[in-house]
C-alpha cells in the first residue's frame, strides 16, 4: 500500500503537494481529498503515488490527508496527461488545469436552457440522406476505419483524421453529425458532440437522446454540482457513450474514444475567458492525436484558421451545397441607415408589413441589448460612463437604470449633464429594448417578443418563446445572438438586421470576421422551407467590402479580401500570438509590473518575433482592475511559447502580489 500521495490544486501555484495516507486508508489515483492547505484545508485531486517521500523532503514534516471525497475515482492517467498537457500548452498550472476538467470545476455563468425542437435538424430521422450527405458520411466512416484499431496514431506518425463539414444553413449538417456518431457507437467507440454554450447544448442534448437513448449524457453549466457528477460518473463507467456539452465537455472521461464533433466551430464560446484559457478545438486535436480518434467539426462560416487549414489540406473539406427542406438561399440586400430618424427603414418596415398579411413571420437582430448604449453630451462632449471600467453604461429603460454590461455597476441616469449642466445631454445609440418600443408604436396589430439576456432570467423563459415562436403564436421575434444561429422555424420568411455595424470596427482583428459570421448566421434563419426567404441588412456602409460579401453570402470572397488583410498586418492565420496582461488596482503598480515582464522576454524572443505594446488595453478598467498588454507575435509558436514560459519563471522572483499576470496562448479577441 502506498504511504505518499501527490496532490494538485486549484491555484497558480505550478507544483505537486505530497501527503501520508488518511487514516481510512481510501486515498487513490483520480480522488479528490481534503488536505492542511496553508493555514486552511481545500479540496486537491490525487494525482500520483508513491512509496517514499520526495528528495529533500522530511517525511516527519509530512501532514496527511484528512479525508477523501469522493468514493470512486473520477479521473484516471489519460485525463491526468490530457491536463499536464493544456497547463503546459496555455502556461498555466496543473491544478488549474485538472480542476477546470472536473465536474465541480469553475464554469461559465449559467445558460439558459432550450427545448429541442428548435434545432437545426428534423426532429425524426429522414428516411434518405442527399446524395451530398451520403458521400460526408461514406467519407467519414471509410476513412475512420472504425471496427479497425487506430492506436498509437501519434506515436506511428499516423497522420490524425480531421474533417469539416462546411455547407450553408439548412443543408443538414447535423444529420451527418449523429449518423457519423451512430456509426462511431456501432463500431464500440464513444462521441464526444460539442456545441456553442450561447444557445444550443440543450436542444441538441435533446435530439442526441431521442436519438441515442440511454446512452447519451449531457453536462453543463446550468446543471448543478450533484447532477454533473452523476453524469461524469455515469461517463467513467462506460454507461454513457456520447456525451453532449459546451467546450468543458471535451475533458469527459470516455472510453475508446473514436469521434469528436464540434458543431458551428467558430463560435468564440468555445475559446474559455478564464484560466487556463484553452480552445476546445486545440484541445480536440490534441485528444484525437492521443487516442487516434476522428475530429469532424462544421459550420456554414468556418473560423479563419479552420479555413486556412482546409484550403492547405490539413483538413479535409466535405461540401453541402443545398438546402433539404424546400427552401433556398435568401435575397439578402443592405440597407443604408443614413438619412433615418428610426430603427427600422421604410423598406423594412413594409418587409414586416408584407409579411405578416401572408402570415408568415419576421425576426429581427441586434447584438445589443438595452434601450440606448451610451449618454452623449452635445454641448461639452461628456460621457456617462462605469465608474469601474472603462465603458459607457447602458440605458435600460424598463428599469430605469443605467448599467455596465461588464461588471454589473448601475445607477440613475443624470436629468443634466454633470460635467456642465447642459440638458442637451441624454443617451443615444439603439439596443433592443428601442427597438421592441418601436415595433409595437408602428405594428401594434403584431405580436412581439424580446429575446435577450434580460428578458431569460425566468427559468423557462426562453424555452417558452421559442415553442410560442415555433408554433406560430409570436408574429416578430427580436432579439440578440441566441436568435442568430441554430435555429430552425419553418415560419420565418424575413430577418431584419436593425445595425450591422456594432462590432465592425472594435479594435481587434477579428471584427471583421465576427461581423460577417453573424450577419451571414442569422441571415441562414429566413426562408428555411420556401424559397422566399429575404433579410434586410440595415447599416450606415451598405458599400463596406464585409458587408458586401456578408450580403452576397460569400464566404471563399470574404476570407480572399481578410487574407490579404491579416496577411500585411502580420495577424493570424499568418502568425501565432500569445498576449499577456497585467491587472490590478493601481495603475502605476500594473504599468511597472507588465514593463519588468517586458524586460525579461524580449531577449528571448526567436529571430522574427516581434511585441506590440506595452499599451493599455482597449478596456483598460474592468471591476476597478487597470489593464495593460502586450502582444508577442511570431511564426514558431514552439519558440514563443518557450520564451514566455522561461520569462514566467523569471518574473515569479520578482512579482508584485497586487499585480495579476494572465497569459492568453492564441487569443480569440484582444479587448
Amino acid at each position: 500500500m502506498p504511504h505518499y500521495f501527490e496532490l494538485l490544486f486549484d491555484t497558480p501555484v505550478k507544483q505537486r503537494f505530497t501527503y501520508r495516507a488518511d487514516e481510512k486508508g481510501e486515498a487513490a489515483v483520480g480522488r479528490r481529498a481534503m488536505a492542511p492547505f496553508g493555514r486552511r484545508e481545500a479540496v486537491g485531486c490525487i494525482v500520483a503515488e508513491r512509496e517514499t517521500p520526495p528528495a529533500g523532503l522530511d517525511a516527519d514534516k509530512i501532514k496527511a490527508i484528512r479525508r477523501v471525497v469522493d468514493k470512486a475515482p473520477l479521473f484516471g492517467e489519460d485525463e491526468i496527461a490530457l491536463a499536464c498537457w493544456v497547463a503546459a500548452y496555455y502556461l498555466c498550472s496543473e491544478g488549474e488545469a485538472l480542476f477546470a476538467m472536473l465536474p465541480s470545476g469553475r464554469r461559465a455563468a449559467v445558460i439558459p436552457t432550450l427545448g429541442g425542437d428548435a434545432l437545426d435538424s428534423a426532429e425524426e430521422r429522414p428516411l434518405t440522406l442527399s446524395q451530398e450527405q451520403e458521400d460526408a458520411l461514406h467519407e467519414i466512416v471509410q476513412q475512420a476505419g472504425w471496427g479497425m484499431r487506430r492506436e498509437g496514431a501519434e506515436t506511428e506518425n499516423k497522420p490524425p483524421l480531421h474533417f469539416y463539414l462546411y455547407g450553408i444553413t439548412g443543408s443538414g449538417k447535423t444529420e451527418v453529425f449523429l449518423r457519423a456518431a451512430e456509426q462511431a457507437l456501432a463500431a464500440g467507440k464513444s462521441v464526444i458532440y460539442l456545441v456553442p454554450e450561447i444557445s444550443l447544448t440543450h436542444q441538441a442534448a435533446e435530439v442526441v437522446t431521442r436519438r441515442f437513448a440511454n446512452t447519451a449524457a449531457m453536462i453543463h453549466s446550468a446543471m448543478s454540482g450533484s447532477e454533473r457528477l452523476r453524469e461524469w460518473t455515469r461517463i467513467r463507467q462506460g454507461e454513457a457513450r456520447i456525451v453532449v456539452g459546451p467546450r468543458s465537455a471535451i475533458f469527459a472521461p470516455v472510453k475508446e474514444l473514436g469521434l469528436v464533433i464540434i458543431d458551428e466551430e467558430h463560435d468564440g464560446s468555445f475559446k474559455s475567458g478564464n484560466t487556463p484559457r484553452y480552445h476546445a478545438r486545440q484541445v480536440a486535436m490534441r485528444r484525437v492525436a492521443m487516442t487516434g480518434a476522428a475530429l469532424l467539426m462544421g459550420s456554414a462560416t468556418p473560423s479563419a484558421e479552420a479555413w486556412k487549414l482546409m484550403a492547405e489540406g490539413r483538413i479535409h473539406r466535405l461540401n453541402l451545397t443545398a438546402r433539404l427542406s424546400g427552401g433556398a438561399a435568401p435575397l439578402v440586400k443592405p440597407v443604408s441607415l443614413e438619412h433615418t430618424s428610426s430603427c427600422l427603414t421604410l423598406e423594412l418596415q413594409e418587409e414586416i408589413r408584407q409579411t405578416a398579411l401572408a402570415g408568415r413571420q419576421t425576426i429581427l437582430f441586434l447584438n445589443r441589448r438595452g434601450f440606448a448604449y451610451f449618454y452623449h453630451c452635445k454641448d461639452c462632449g461628456y460621457e456617462l460612463c462605469c465608474k469601474r471600467c472603462s465603458v459607457s453604461l447602458t440605458w435600460h429603460k424598463a428599469r430605469g437604470r443605467a448599467v455596465c454590461h461588464y461588471c454589473g455597476y448601475e445607477t440613475r441616469p443624470p436629468e443634466s449633464c454633470p460635467s456642465c449642466g447642459s440638458l442637451e445631454a441624454g443617451f443615444m445609440g439603439i439596443g433592443t429594448e428601442m427597438v421592441e418600443e418601436e415595433v409595437k408604436r408602428r405594428f401594434p396589430e403584431l405580436r412581439l417578443r424580446r429575446l435577450d439576456a434580460d428578458t431569460i432570467e425566468k427559468k423557462g423563459g426562453l424555452e417558452e418563446t421559442l415553442t410560442l415562436f415555433k408554433a406560430g403564436a409570436i408574429d416578430i421575434l427580436l432579439g440578440t445572438q441566441m436568435v442568430a444561429k441554430g435555429l430552425n422555424f419553418p415560419g420565418v420568411r424575413l430577418v431584419g438586421v436593425i445595425f450591422a455595424d456594432t462590432g465592425l470596427h472594435l479594435p481587434d482583428f477579428r471584427a471583421a470576421e465576427r461581423t460577417f459570421s453573424l450577419i451571414v448566421q442569422v441571415a441562414g434563419r429566413a426562408g428555411r422551407f420556401f424559397p422566399d426567404g429575404k433579410v434586410l441588412v440595415q447599416t450606415l456602409r451598405p458599400n463596406d467590402g464585409v458587408i458586401q460579401a456578408a450580403c452576397a453570402l460569400d464566404v471563399e470572397g470574404f476570407f480572399r479580401a481578410e487574407f490579404e488583410n491579416r496577411r500585411m498586418q502580420g495577424f493570424p492565420p499568418y502568425s501565432r500570438l500569445i498576449r499577456v496582461v497585467a491587472r490590478g488596482r493601481e495603475s502605476d503598480r500594473v504599468a511597472s509590473a507588465l514593463g519588468r515582464f517586458f524586460v525579461l522576454v524580449r531577449p528571448l524572443l526567436p529571430r522574427g518575433a516581434d511585441i506590440l505594446g506595452p499599451a493599455e488595453c482597449p478596456l483598460s478598467l474592468i471591476a476597478g482592475n487597470f489593464r495593460r498588454q502586450i502582444l508577442l507575435r511570431g511564426t514558431d509558436m514552439a519558440e514563443l511559447h518557450r520564451a514566455v514560459r522561461i520569462a514566467l519563471e523569471k518574473y515569479e522572483n520578482s512579482k508584485d502580489a497586487r499585480v495579476y499576470i494572465e497569459v492568453d496562448v492564441d487569443p480569440a479577441q484582444l479587448l
